[in-house]
């Protein structure tokens, strides 16, 4: 048995490090050589053969069979990876190309080969499902004829809509320029994916079983004694005021507060949907300084004083730079620049030389920091040449297109529209000139009747347009995180200080941690319902708004079972902090955007969420084994209230582990409906596996006797965590992929 144990260790080690190895070699090599020669090797499948035969003559061994929720949990991995093993074998992936009357009975294989198909497909027609109001693709729908021994068929292949026949299944993957042709993914894996989806099915069956189970090791553990749950020892980098905060002497030129809120209300068609121009105010003002507003201006103030008093503004240092090349181009000392700063005495850009290196592919330092600097320049350029103001809508056949005053316009315009277009915003930049703010409020209202008349119905509804509004003034991410932050740190420091001396909490500490903790959870609940129902998606779809639900989620302890563990309310309050901090760091300019099509699924969400919370759970076991070390770092014996501690984060461990594993699958069986294969090696999926894998040793204490300890469970818990980090943060900046988006 000792024998067996070191062997399934050692190789469960091997390729979790074959893992490691193969995403950092993709990123430095190429996806092709890893997908060959590691992925796609004969030795990688024999490495997992051999951990599956010795895996399952280590359970017969262990007499497992008289634990009916653990045998069906383990079978279940067990069947899953027949199921990987079956669609390596014997299944087909390709690609066919459709193109309108033509019948094709072959596709071409991945490996480049013409596969033949037992019927032949047509394609009679190719739709694309625009946004309302916009050329935003919101789906792609083929519609296709199958002949098949005199039998003909007809269906539609669209985004998330899988078409199958005869054990081939096609999913929409492209179209061609002229819409008289597309891309169809191919998938041909009759046996592998009804394998899988059995393990699948198994999984989620025995896992409800197992939590059930009165004597599985989750049970034994909630019924141990008292409970003092979820700490964390974390210092918070306080960032060093900005000298942007130095006010400079002369204050720039803005309309009044009630005029550019008019400006605000304005339609403009913005990051391919209909928004208030409010909208496009904030993150114009956020792209360039880095929060929503400037020297207490609204950000429709700032935008609106760029458009019409550019001389005053041009000199506001109020573009925020984080590159030190584009510091030093830009000749500035502190981290704020103004426009007049990027040009030279003779009047050149001064980044025109560092960007045509780029363009032309040269090695430059610091590429995306130049190339940020340049995108706000470009910017403030875009917004005084008048294309990025798109509040022009003109109705056609099937469909409104927006337009801006620069903009080529159709000819079959009226010419009183025409000239209502060119000259109407000329005509407000007199006003705003003569401070003829009355017959200015009057003219914009003028210009919003114009867009209710011409854009119709699919302007978004009113009570939408307030709900954005509402949204827009409650983005106060910055100031919220430092709070909670702060709010913990201090209960964290008053509750170790209880732990150490065994003392009790004191009653108002609890009323006032919960109400903090509710009125944070109702903040956040509105924000990301208003979120929700603006975008008209479940906001999972990015990072900002998957940290932004993890905050949300991180309160739910604090508010269930803050009486029975004291220690979930400071816990709570940090953590909440810090994903708030990482969301806006993440994303300074958070956008609220029509969901691209491929990501226009429920299961997506779902995914989303429950790996969310799985992460939450892993942040909990971490910061209680900061705790934990912290107290067996003192002089003082602490053993009693480390291994509490330890009970807490192991019976976190088991949903943790599951909601991961579930998690995982579910984002399988989507990528299956989307793409037409449930696993591809993508970097996120492997360190996905990889932290499943790691975090899965500390549940079988039985055979891995350390986890029994809890100072070494401490230490494994903040050590597995950088497995989460890599997961998360690592994928998305370093080693991209697919998931790289969140």
């Amino acid at each position: 048995m000792k024998l067996l144990k070191k062997i399934l260790f050692c190789l469960s080690c091997a390729i979790i490090l074959t893992f490691v190895v193969a995403t950092v070699l993709e990123k430095t090599i190429g996806t092709d050589f890893v997908s060959t020669h590691i992925y796609g090797s004969a030795l990688f499948v024999m490495l997992w053969v051999t951990i599956v035969v010795f895996a399952a003559i280590y359970f017969l061994k262990r007499n497992i069979l008289k634990r009916p929720a653990v045998m069906a949990l383990h079978a279940s991995f067990l069947i899953i990876l027949a199921g990987a093993f079956i669609t390596w074998m014997y299944g087909e992936q390709g690609m066919l190309h459709l193109r309108k009357g033509n019948s094709v009975s072959a596709f071409t294989d991945s490996n480049g080969l013409s596969k033949n198909m037992p019927f032949s497909m047509k394609l009679n027609d190719f739709q694309i499902i625009y946004y309302i109001g916009t050329r935003a693709p919101m789906d792609f729908i083929s519609i296709i004829t199958v002949s098949e021994n005199n039998h003909t068929t007809t269906g539609e292949v669209a985004m998330n809509r899988v078409f199958s026949h005869n054990g081939y299944r096609f999913y929409q993957s492209g179209y061609d320029e002229d819409a008289e042709g597309v891309m169809l993914s191919v998938a041909h894996d009759p046996y592998g994916i009804t394998v899988t989806y059995i393990g699948y099915a198994l999984l989620l069956l025995s896992a409800v079983i197992f939590f059930f189970d009165p004597k599985s090791e989750f049970r034994r553990l909630l019924k141990c004694g008292t409970l003092i749950c979820l700490a964390l020892v974390c210092a918070a980098n306080m960032q060093a005021a900005d000298a942007s905060h130095k006010l400079t002497p002369d204050n720039p030129r803005v309309l009044p507060g009630e005029i550019a809120a008019q400006f605000g209300n304005l339609y403009v068609l913005y990051n391919n949907r209909i928004c208030p121009l409010q909208t496009l105010a904030k993150d114009f003002t956020t792209k360039l300084y880095g929060r929503a507003s400037y020297r207490g201006l609204t950000p429709e103030q700032v935008f609106t004083g760029w458009m019409f008093y550019y001389t005053s503004w041009k000199a506001q240092p109020m573009i925020k730079i984080k590159s030190k090349k584009a510091r030093q181009i830009l000749e500035i000392s502190n981290g704020c620049a103004s426009l007049d700063d990027f040009y030279d005495k003779y009047n050149a850009y001064k980044l025109e030389d560092v960007m045509e290196q780029i363009h032309f592919g040269e090695a430059v330092q610091d590429e995306r920091g130049l190339e940020a600097a340049d995108e706000k320049f470009n910017i403030i350029a875009t917004l005084y040449s008048g294309q990025l103001l798109k509040i022009y809508p003109h109705s056609s056949a099937d469909h409104v297109e927006w337009y801006s005053q620069s903009d080529d316009l159709p000819d079959d315009l009226l010419d009183e529209e025409w000239f209502f277009i060119k000259k109407s915003f000329d005509y407000i930049h007199e006003m705003v000139i003569m401070k003829n703010y009355d017959d200015l409020a009057v003219t914009l209202a003028k210009l919003k009747e114009y867009q209710q008349k011409k854009a119709g119905d699919v302007l978004p509804s009113a009570s939408k347009l307030n709900a954005e509004k509402i949204y827009n003034r409650l983005q106060y991410t910055r100031q919220l995180a430092m709070f909670c932050m702060l709010a913990g740190m201090l209960s964290f420091i008053y509750y170790c200080r209880l732990l150490i001396r065994n003392q009790k909490v004191r009653k108002p500490v609890v009323i006032a941690l919960n109400m903090i903790g509710i009125c944070v959870f109702l903040y956040l609940t509105v924000t990301i319902s208003l979120r929700w129902y603006v975008s008209n998606h479940v906001p999972l779809a990015n990072g900002f708004e998957t940290m932004q639900f993890m905050a949300w989620f991180a309160l739910v302890p604090l508010l269930l079972i803050h009486k029975k563990f004291p220690m979930s309310a400071p816990f709570g309050l940090l953590l909440c902090g810090l994903t708030l901090l990482v969301a806006m760091l993440g994303e300074s300019n958070p956008r609220i955007t029509q969901l691209a099509p491929v990501l226009s699924s429920p299961l997506l969400s779902i995914h989303v969420m429950i790996i969310m919370v799985s992460y939450a759970l892993f942040a909990f076991m971490m910061f209680n084994g900061l705790m934990a070390i912290a107290l067996f770092m003192m002089k003082k014996d602490h053993s009693k209230q480390i291994a509490r501690l330890s009970t807490v984060s192991r019976i976190m461990l088991y949903p943790a582990v599951f909601c991961l594993a579930a998690g995982i699958f579910i984002g399988a069986i989507w990528a299956n409906q989307t793409w037409g294969r449930y696993w591809g090696w993508d970097p996120k999926e492997v360190w996905a596996l990889v932290t499943m894998l790691v975090y899965s040793f500390a549940l079988h204490t039985q055979s891995v006797t350390w986890f029994r300890r809890p100072m070494f469970f401490h230490l494994f818990a903040v050590v597995a965590f950088l497995c989460v980090l890599i997961t998360y943060f690592g994928v998305n900046f370093i080693l991209g992929g697919l998931h790289s988006y969140a």
